[in-house]
């Protein structure tokens, strides 16, 4: 069994930094832009399909592949405080037990939908600028 190196501290400092600053733009965007009661969070779906987005392009950026901070810093840092898979299953859960089973099921659906398509999409348009 070999050894795994231990993480730089530099990458350590990337990814809490990040995640601090990824989860407060979040956090200020939802507190900013409530769902109504009963209704879709559309912020959170906004979040998780630009947040997608946004990590599938990393590897097309030149900065990302010259310094091996930047990736842990926005990558799993910022995008990923700031994407957020478990409020949306508590959302989706939440609609359902209001008796809104069609606006969760919706929720769901754009959520994943939506954040794959963006991955598809932010892939084809970087064919050839990834490392």
């Amino acid at each position: 069994m070999s050894r795994r190196a231990p993480l730089p501290a530099s990458h350590l400092l990337a990814v809490s930094v990040g995640g601090a600053a990824g989860a407060l733009v979040r956090w200020a965007l939802v507190v900013a832009f409530p769902a109504a009661a009963g209704g879709l969070p559309w912020v959170v779906v906004g979040i998780n399909v630009v947040g997608s987005g946004l990590l599938a392009a990393l590897p097309a950026l030149p900065v990302v592949r010259r310094h091996d901070w930047v990736a842990p810093l926005l990558g799993t840092g910022v995008l990923g405080g700031f994407t957020t898979m478990s409020a949306a299953s508590v959302d989706t859960v939440a609609l359902g037990a209001a008796g809104e089973p069609v606006a969760a099921a919706a929720y769901l659906l754009l959520t994943l939908v939506g954040a794959l398509l963006a991955v598809l999409v932010v892939r084809r348009a970087t064919r050839g600028r990834l490392a």
